[in-house]
């Protein structure tokens, strides 16, 4: 558990450290750092101020890493939910190919009670809770416990790619004299490298996109990381993707060399 724990935490708790040292200063949103994001905008289903984008980020990631956390646990209870011969699954097609319709009752029971804890935690400020509190689980979009187990291992292969670059930036691009100043000629410096791609991730990653309405993406629960998904797949169009590629990245489902 603590190596499961020590690999795939760790790189939500970089990118949250991030999020709150380079976007939570005061004075941001007068800046080009600024990541407010307008509906209708780049594919963006939401119109946030840079403030309430801050906090809708650091909500959705603060969630993510308390369900990585509770991972075990949500496992054994999405187990029990997919042998239980008293909610017996029926083959839909949702849209995404036919599929194991299941009710979930103690995985979705399990995933309420995270999701209030950390409302609890971080819904206290000015903005409040940001979006939507629903959780799909058992219908079209979630059809069952193994397909949301599946969806939440998918963060840290998310993210590990970023911290890698984001790493390989300020450790090992920084002594390549002709890098620097490549860098420095694109972005103006290693510092703003760096906050270009998180600029990028932590607008585009959460602004409802990637499905053709709001009750499949949009900001419900489930609905943020198919935005983060969407965000993947368009990473190869980036101005910046030469910095994943030298970083060693090849895709989100391989390995780094």
């Amino acid at each position: 558990n603590q190596s499961y724990l020590n690999s795939n935490c760790k790189p939500i708790d970089f990118v949250i450290d991030l999020l709150k040292s380079q976007f939570g200063q005061p004075g941001v949103e007068k800046t080009k750092w600024s990541l407010a994001i307008y509906g209708g905008e780049d594919g963006s289903r939401l119109t946030h101020s840079h403030s309430r984008q801050y906090h809708y980020v650091l909500q959705s990631l603060t969630l993510w890493r308390e369900i990585v956390h509770d991972m075990f646990r949500l496992w054994y209870l999405s187990e029990e939910d997919l042998l239980d011969p008293e909610t017996p699954y029926r083959l839909k097609n949702t849209g995404q190919g036919f599929n194991r319709l299941q009710p979930a009752p103690r995985t979705s029971k399990a995933m309420h009670g995270i999701l209030y804890a950390v409302q609890q935690r971080l819904g206290g400020t000015v903005e409040g809770w940001v979006g939507s509190s629903v959780i799909h689980l058992g219908d079209t979009n979630v059809p069952n416990a193994l397909v949301f187990i599946d969806k939440y291992n998918q963060v840290p292969r998310i993210l590990n790619p970023i911290v890698q670059c984001l790493k390989y930036i300020r450790n090992i691009l920084v002594k390549d004299a002709a890098l620097v100043r490549l860098v420095e000629q694109k972005y103006g410096g290693i510092e703003d490298a760096i906050n270009t791609i998180l600029h990028d991730f932590f607008r585009r990653a959460f602004d409802g996109s990637g499905a053709d309405n709001f009750f499949e993406a949009g900001s419900c629960i489930d609905g943020r990381l198919t935005s983060a998904w969407n965000w993947c797949q368009e990473l190869p169009d980036k101005d910046y993707y030469f910095l994943f590629k030298l970083s060693g990245f090849l895709s989100f489902d391989g390995d780094f060399q």
